[in-house]
Protein backbone atom coordinates (compact mmCIF):
# COMPACT_ATOMS: atom_id res chain seq x y z
CA UNK A 1 0.00 0.00 0.00
CA UNK A 2 1.09 3.52 -1.06
CA UNK A 3 -0.21 7.05 -0.74
CA UNK A 4 -0.97 9.01 -3.54
CA UNK A 5 -2.45 12.40 -3.90
CA UNK A 6 -6.26 12.43 -4.47
CA UNK A 7 -6.59 12.74 -8.19
CA UNK A 8 -8.76 16.24 -9.40
CA UNK A 9 -11.34 16.04 -11.79
CA UNK A 10 -10.19 17.97 -15.20
CA UNK A 11 -13.39 19.32 -17.74
CA UNK A 12 -15.19 16.28 -18.79
CA UNK A 13 -14.57 14.53 -15.65
CA UNK A 14 -15.69 13.47 -12.30
CA UNK A 15 -13.78 11.59 -9.49
CA UNK A 16 -15.16 8.38 -8.16
CA UNK A 17 -14.79 7.05 -4.75
CA UNK A 18 -14.24 3.61 -5.56
CA UNK A 19 -16.47 1.32 -3.39
CA UNK A 20 -15.53 -2.11 -5.12
CA UNK A 21 -13.12 -3.25 -7.71
CA UNK A 22 -13.22 -6.94 -9.34
CA UNK A 23 -10.00 -9.10 -10.59
CA UNK A 24 -9.55 -9.54 -13.99
CA UNK A 25 -7.20 -12.26 -15.22
CA UNK A 26 -5.58 -8.75 -17.26
CA UNK A 27 -4.88 -7.18 -14.38
CA UNK A 28 -2.85 -10.08 -13.18
CA UNK A 29 -1.09 -9.81 -16.34
CA UNK A 30 -0.69 -6.35 -16.33
CA UNK A 31 1.02 -6.88 -12.83
CA UNK A 32 3.61 -9.26 -13.99
CA UNK A 33 4.22 -7.20 -17.22
CA UNK A 34 2.92 -4.14 -16.61
CA UNK A 35 1.26 -2.10 -20.07
CA UNK A 36 3.12 0.70 -18.85
CA UNK A 37 6.34 -0.75 -18.92
CA UNK A 38 5.94 -1.53 -22.54
CA UNK A 39 4.74 1.84 -23.68
CA UNK A 40 7.84 3.65 -21.26
CA UNK A 41 10.31 0.83 -20.37
CA UNK A 42 10.39 -0.71 -16.96
CA UNK A 43 8.20 -2.94 -14.64
CA UNK A 44 4.96 -0.46 -13.76
CA UNK A 45 5.70 -0.16 -10.23
CA UNK A 46 8.64 1.64 -11.14
CA UNK A 47 6.18 3.95 -12.88
CA UNK A 48 4.23 4.52 -9.61
CA UNK A 49 1.12 2.86 -11.57
CA UNK A 50 -1.81 1.15 -9.63
CA UNK A 51 -4.08 -1.54 -11.66
CA UNK A 52 -7.55 -2.72 -11.51
CA UNK A 53 -10.35 -1.65 -14.18
CA UNK A 54 -13.87 -3.07 -13.32
CA UNK A 55 -14.64 -0.90 -10.95
CA UNK A 56 -17.66 1.01 -9.52
CA UNK A 57 -17.94 3.51 -6.84
CA UNK A 58 -19.70 7.25 -6.14
CA UNK A 59 -19.12 10.39 -7.91
CA UNK A 60 -18.08 12.58 -5.22
CA UNK A 61 -16.15 15.71 -7.41
CA UNK A 62 -17.07 16.70 -10.80
CA UNK A 63 -15.11 18.74 -13.08
CA UNK A 64 -15.29 21.63 -14.68
CA UNK A 65 -18.79 21.75 -17.12
CA UNK A 66 -20.12 18.58 -15.61
CA UNK A 67 -23.55 18.04 -15.36
CA UNK A 68 -24.38 14.96 -16.91
CA UNK A 69 -24.21 13.39 -12.90
CA UNK A 70 -24.44 14.82 -9.64
CA UNK A 71 -22.36 14.00 -6.46
CA UNK A 72 -23.40 11.15 -4.82
CA UNK A 73 -24.39 9.43 -7.48
CA UNK A 74 -23.52 5.41 -7.89
CA UNK A 75 -21.51 4.39 -11.28
CA UNK A 76 -19.78 2.28 -13.06
CA UNK A 77 -17.21 2.79 -15.26
CA UNK A 78 -16.32 1.77 -18.70
CA UNK A 79 -12.16 0.95 -18.98
CA UNK A 80 -11.30 3.12 -22.09
CA UNK A 81 -11.86 6.76 -23.15
CA UNK A 82 -11.23 7.43 -26.43
CA UNK A 83 -8.61 9.54 -28.77
CA UNK A 84 -11.94 11.31 -29.91
CA UNK A 85 -9.14 12.55 -33.14
CA UNK A 86 -8.68 9.08 -34.79
CA UNK A 87 -10.87 7.58 -37.35
CA UNK A 88 -11.04 4.18 -35.27
CA UNK A 89 -12.41 6.44 -32.15
CA UNK A 90 -14.82 7.72 -33.99
CA UNK A 91 -16.60 4.54 -35.07
CA UNK A 92 -16.49 3.59 -31.27
CA UNK A 93 -13.58 1.14 -31.68
CA UNK A 94 -11.38 3.11 -28.90
CA UNK A 95 -10.24 0.18 -27.67
CA UNK A 96 -7.66 0.25 -31.05
CA UNK A 97 -7.24 3.15 -31.25
CA UNK A 98 -4.45 4.74 -33.88
CA UNK A 99 -3.90 8.57 -34.41
CA UNK A 100 -0.37 8.82 -36.53
CA UNK A 101 0.43 5.07 -35.60
CA UNK A 102 -0.64 3.37 -32.45
CA UNK A 103 -2.11 5.77 -29.83
CA UNK A 104 -3.59 3.63 -27.78
CA UNK A 105 -3.05 4.45 -24.46
CA UNK A 106 -1.32 8.11 -24.96
CA UNK A 107 -2.74 10.03 -22.65
CA UNK A 108 -1.41 12.71 -24.32
CA UNK A 109 -3.68 12.72 -27.30
CA UNK A 110 -6.33 12.29 -24.32
CA UNK A 111 -6.82 8.25 -24.99
CA UNK A 112 -6.75 6.41 -21.37
CA UNK A 113 -7.20 3.11 -20.73
CA UNK A 114 -7.59 3.14 -16.51
CA UNK A 115 -6.07 0.11 -14.98
CA UNK A 116 -4.60 -0.70 -17.91
CA UNK A 117 -2.36 2.26 -19.26
CA UNK A 118 -3.14 4.65 -16.57
CA UNK A 119 -4.22 4.30 -12.85
CA UNK A 120 -6.97 2.08 -12.32
CA UNK A 121 -9.20 0.55 -9.11
CA UNK A 122 -7.26 -0.99 -6.51
CA UNK A 123 -7.18 2.24 -4.91
CA UNK A 124 -9.65 5.20 -3.07
CA UNK A 125 -10.40 7.49 -5.79
CA UNK A 126 -10.03 7.64 -9.76
CA UNK A 127 -10.80 9.47 -12.82
CA UNK A 128 -13.18 9.03 -15.69
CA UNK A 129 -14.12 10.88 -18.28
CA UNK A 130 -18.30 11.35 -18.04
CA UNK A 131 -18.39 8.84 -21.72
CA UNK A 132 -16.78 6.28 -19.65
CA UNK A 133 -19.70 6.55 -16.28
CA UNK A 134 -22.63 4.32 -16.13
CA UNK A 135 -25.08 4.74 -13.30
CA UNK A 136 -26.01 2.01 -11.47
CA UNK A 137 -29.47 1.35 -10.22
CA UNK A 138 -29.83 1.47 -6.34
CA UNK A 139 -31.45 -2.56 -6.86
CA UNK A 140 -28.30 -3.65 -7.90
CA UNK A 141 -25.43 -4.57 -5.15
CA UNK A 142 -21.92 -2.67 -5.88
CA UNK A 143 -20.39 -6.39 -6.56
CA UNK A 144 -22.93 -7.00 -9.21
CA UNK A 145 -21.83 -3.40 -10.41
CA UNK A 146 -18.36 -4.43 -11.21
CA UNK A 147 -19.59 -7.25 -13.62
CA UNK A 148 -20.85 -5.31 -15.94
CA UNK A 149 -17.11 -4.59 -17.46
CA UNK A 150 -17.36 -8.37 -17.65
CA UNK A 151 -20.23 -8.60 -19.57
CA UNK A 152 -19.58 -5.89 -21.68
CA UNK A 153 -16.51 -7.94 -23.65
CA UNK A 154 -19.39 -10.48 -24.55
CA UNK A 155 -21.87 -7.74 -25.18
CA UNK A 156 -19.11 -6.45 -27.61
CA UNK A 157 -17.95 -9.70 -29.44
CA UNK A 158 -21.91 -10.61 -30.27
CA UNK A 159 -22.13 -6.89 -31.42
CA UNK A 160 -19.35 -7.37 -33.64
CA UNK A 161 -20.93 -10.80 -34.67
CA UNK A 162 -24.19 -8.74 -35.97
CA UNK A 163 -25.84 -8.11 -32.67
CA UNK A 164 -29.50 -9.31 -33.87
CA UNK A 165 -29.13 -12.79 -32.59
CA UNK A 166 -32.87 -13.84 -32.03
CA UNK A 167 -33.19 -16.99 -33.40
CA UNK A 168 -29.38 -17.67 -34.40
CA UNK A 169 -27.77 -20.66 -32.70
CA UNK A 170 -24.59 -19.59 -30.68
CA UNK A 171 -21.68 -21.78 -28.88
CA UNK A 172 -19.67 -20.64 -26.10
CA UNK A 173 -16.59 -22.11 -25.93
CA UNK A 174 -15.11 -21.72 -22.36
CA UNK A 175 -16.97 -20.70 -19.07
CA UNK A 176 -14.24 -18.22 -17.38
CA UNK A 177 -16.34 -15.02 -16.47
CA UNK A 178 -16.57 -13.88 -20.05
CA UNK A 179 -18.03 -17.34 -21.27
CA UNK A 180 -20.19 -17.42 -19.17
CA UNK A 181 -21.39 -13.65 -19.84
CA UNK A 182 -21.48 -14.56 -23.50
CA UNK A 183 -24.24 -17.13 -22.64
CA UNK A 184 -26.05 -14.87 -20.60
CA UNK A 185 -26.30 -12.05 -23.06
CA UNK A 186 -26.93 -14.16 -25.83
CA UNK A 187 -29.85 -15.81 -24.12
CA UNK A 188 -31.09 -12.55 -23.23
CA UNK A 189 -30.43 -11.27 -27.28
CA UNK A 190 -32.78 -13.99 -27.80
CA UNK A 191 -30.50 -16.37 -29.61
CA UNK A 192 -31.78 -20.32 -29.58
CA UNK A 193 -30.02 -22.55 -29.35
CA UNK A 194 -27.17 -21.57 -26.61
CA UNK A 195 -24.46 -23.99 -26.40
CA UNK A 196 -21.69 -23.84 -23.82
CA UNK A 197 -18.86 -26.04 -24.09
CA UNK A 198 -16.33 -26.88 -21.53
CA UNK A 199 -14.93 -29.44 -19.15
CA UNK A 200 -15.80 -28.68 -15.45
CA UNK A 201 -18.71 -29.72 -14.49
CA UNK A 202 -19.00 -26.85 -12.01
CA UNK A 203 -18.91 -24.15 -14.50
CA UNK A 204 -21.11 -26.01 -17.27
CA UNK A 205 -24.02 -25.95 -14.15
CA UNK A 206 -23.53 -21.91 -13.79
CA UNK A 207 -23.86 -21.86 -17.66
CA UNK A 208 -26.99 -23.39 -17.37
CA UNK A 209 -28.26 -21.50 -14.63
CA UNK A 210 -27.30 -18.12 -16.89
CA UNK A 211 -29.32 -19.45 -19.73
CA UNK A 212 -27.63 -22.23 -21.57
CA UNK A 213 -29.87 -24.66 -23.37
CA UNK A 214 -27.48 -27.17 -23.77
CA UNK A 215 -24.35 -27.88 -22.05
CA UNK A 216 -21.30 -30.40 -23.49
CA UNK A 217 -18.15 -32.00 -21.44
CA UNK A 218 -15.60 -32.49 -23.80
CA UNK A 219 -13.51 -34.22 -21.58
CA UNK A 220 -14.42 -37.78 -23.30
CA UNK A 221 -16.65 -36.17 -26.35
CA UNK A 222 -16.12 -34.79 -30.48
CA UNK A 223 -17.30 -31.69 -29.65
CA UNK A 224 -17.73 -30.99 -33.22
CA UNK A 225 -19.98 -33.94 -33.34
CA UNK A 226 -21.88 -32.71 -30.34
CA UNK A 227 -23.04 -29.20 -31.19
CA UNK A 228 -24.13 -31.02 -34.59
CA UNK A 229 -26.15 -33.33 -32.71
CA UNK A 230 -28.04 -30.43 -31.09
CA UNK A 231 -27.98 -27.69 -33.69
CA UNK A 232 -27.95 -29.90 -37.04
CA UNK A 233 -25.88 -31.22 -39.88
CA UNK A 234 -24.57 -27.63 -41.03
CA UNK A 235 -23.52 -26.34 -37.68
CA UNK A 236 -24.46 -23.49 -35.48
CA UNK A 237 -24.66 -19.85 -37.19
CA UNK A 238 -22.22 -18.17 -34.27
CA UNK A 239 -19.60 -19.52 -32.13
CA UNK A 240 -17.95 -17.28 -29.31
CA UNK A 241 -14.38 -18.68 -28.54
CA UNK A 242 -13.19 -17.88 -24.64
CA UNK A 243 -11.50 -20.83 -24.38
CA UNK A 244 -8.03 -19.40 -26.44
CA UNK A 245 -6.18 -22.76 -28.10
CA UNK A 246 -5.40 -23.49 -30.96
CA UNK A 247 -7.79 -26.82 -30.93
CA UNK A 248 -10.80 -24.85 -29.65
CA UNK A 249 -10.41 -22.24 -32.33
CA UNK A 250 -10.33 -25.46 -35.24
CA UNK A 251 -13.28 -26.98 -33.97
CA UNK A 252 -14.90 -23.16 -33.53
CA UNK A 253 -14.29 -23.37 -37.32
CA UNK A 254 -15.61 -26.82 -37.92
CA UNK A 255 -18.97 -26.17 -36.01
CA UNK A 256 -19.80 -23.36 -37.46
CA UNK A 257 -22.12 -23.23 -40.66
CA UNK A 258 -21.10 -21.78 -44.27
CA UNK A 259 -21.38 -18.02 -44.13
CA UNK A 260 -21.58 -18.25 -39.76
CA UNK A 261 -19.43 -15.89 -37.97
CA UNK A 262 -16.83 -16.23 -35.01
CA UNK A 263 -16.08 -14.09 -32.42
CA UNK A 264 -12.25 -14.82 -31.24
CA UNK A 265 -12.12 -13.54 -27.36
CA UNK A 266 -8.87 -14.63 -26.68
CA UNK A 267 -5.31 -16.12 -27.73
CA UNK A 268 -1.97 -15.77 -26.30
CA UNK A 269 0.41 -16.84 -29.57
CA UNK A 270 0.39 -18.02 -32.69
CA UNK A 271 -1.68 -20.58 -33.52
CA UNK A 272 -1.86 -23.11 -36.85
CA UNK A 273 -5.62 -22.75 -38.20
CA UNK A 274 -7.78 -24.12 -40.64
CA UNK A 275 -8.24 -20.50 -42.71
CA UNK A 276 -8.82 -22.82 -45.60
CA UNK A 277 -12.10 -24.42 -44.35
CA UNK A 278 -13.13 -20.56 -43.50
CA UNK A 279 -12.73 -19.73 -47.03
CA UNK A 280 -14.19 -22.61 -48.91
CA UNK A 281 -16.97 -22.25 -46.44
CA UNK A 282 -17.28 -17.83 -46.37
CA UNK A 283 -17.11 -17.56 -43.06
CA UNK A 284 -16.10 -14.89 -40.79
CA UNK A 285 -13.63 -14.05 -38.20
CA UNK A 286 -13.36 -11.56 -35.82
CA UNK A 287 -11.49 -10.54 -32.88
CA UNK A 288 -12.89 -8.18 -30.43
CA UNK A 289 -10.46 -5.89 -27.37
CA UNK A 290 -12.07 -4.89 -24.66
CA UNK A 291 -15.76 -3.39 -24.67
CA UNK A 292 -15.77 -1.10 -27.35
CA UNK A 293 -18.72 0.75 -28.92
CA UNK A 294 -19.75 1.92 -25.44
CA UNK A 295 -21.29 -2.17 -24.68
CA UNK A 296 -20.63 -0.93 -20.85
CA UNK A 297 -23.80 0.88 -21.10
CA UNK A 298 -25.53 -1.87 -22.91
CA UNK A 299 -24.27 -4.45 -20.89
CA UNK A 300 -25.42 -2.34 -17.84
CA UNK A 301 -29.05 -1.86 -18.91
CA UNK A 302 -29.45 -5.52 -19.51
CA UNK A 303 -28.59 -6.37 -15.67
CA UNK A 304 -30.80 -3.65 -14.30
CA UNK A 305 -33.47 -4.74 -16.67
CA UNK A 306 -32.83 -8.09 -14.85
CA UNK A 307 -32.11 -9.68 -18.01
CA UNK A 308 -29.36 -11.96 -16.82
CA UNK A 309 -28.23 -12.39 -13.73
CA UNK A 310 -24.62 -11.95 -13.41
CA UNK A 311 -23.76 -11.92 -9.58
CA UNK A 312 -23.80 -15.54 -10.21
CA UNK A 313 -20.15 -15.49 -11.71
CA UNK A 314 -18.89 -13.37 -8.45
CA UNK A 315 -17.99 -16.00 -5.78
CA UNK A 316 -15.45 -14.40 -2.93
CA UNK A 317 -15.14 -10.99 -1.46
CA UNK A 318 -12.22 -9.10 0.20
CA UNK A 319 -11.66 -6.23 1.95
CA UNK A 320 -8.88 -3.60 -0.13
CA UNK A 321 -6.49 -4.66 2.63
CA UNK A 322 -5.95 -7.95 1.61
CA UNK A 323 -5.57 -7.56 -2.26
CA UNK A 324 -2.46 -9.75 -2.24
CA UNK A 325 -4.68 -12.73 -0.88
CA UNK A 326 -7.35 -11.73 -2.85
CA UNK A 327 -5.31 -11.50 -6.25
CA UNK A 328 -4.07 -15.53 -4.96
CA UNK A 329 -7.29 -16.53 -5.10
CA UNK A 330 -7.68 -15.39 -8.68
CA UNK A 331 -4.44 -16.55 -9.90
CA UNK A 332 -4.60 -19.53 -8.42
CA UNK A 333 -8.58 -20.24 -8.69
CA UNK A 334 -8.56 -21.03 -4.56
CA UNK A 335 -12.05 -22.67 -4.56
CA UNK A 336 -13.12 -22.48 -8.13
CA UNK A 337 -13.35 -18.63 -7.81
CA UNK A 338 -14.55 -17.04 -10.76
CA UNK A 339 -15.10 -13.66 -9.92
CA UNK A 340 -12.96 -12.21 -6.87
CA UNK A 341 -14.36 -8.52 -5.91
CA UNK A 342 -12.15 -6.49 -3.55
CA UNK A 343 -14.59 -3.91 -1.20
CA UNK A 344 -12.36 -0.56 -0.85
CA UNK A 345 -14.84 0.37 1.57
CA UNK A 346 -17.46 -1.24 4.19
CA UNK A 347 -16.10 -4.67 3.32
CA UNK A 348 -16.19 -6.03 7.01
CA UNK A 349 -19.49 -4.74 7.73
CA UNK A 350 -20.64 -6.75 4.26
CA UNK A 351 -18.83 -10.04 5.24
CA UNK A 352 -20.57 -10.02 8.49
CA UNK A 353 -23.27 -9.58 6.58
CA UNK A 354 -22.54 -12.58 4.28
CA UNK A 355 -21.27 -14.82 7.35
CA UNK A 356 -24.24 -14.53 9.38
Amino acid sequence: MVDKPVPVPAQAEVLIRIDAVAICATDLEIIHYGTPALMEGGPPFNRNFTSGHEYMGTVVALGEGVDEFAIGDRVTAEIHAGCGQCKRCWLGMYTCCLNHGQNYGDVKKNHRANGVTTDGGFTEYAVNHINTVIRVPDTMCDEEATLAVTADTSMYGLTELGGLVAGESVVVMGPGPIGLMAVAVAKSLGASPVILTDTRESRLKIGTSLGADHVINVKNTNVVEAVKEIAGTIGVDYVVECAGTETAINDAIHMTNRGGKICLAFLHDPATIDLSHVIKNNMYLYGIRGEGKSATHRAMAFMAEKQFDASLIHTHTFALDNLPEALRYARERVDDAIKVVVRARGAEQQLKAVSS
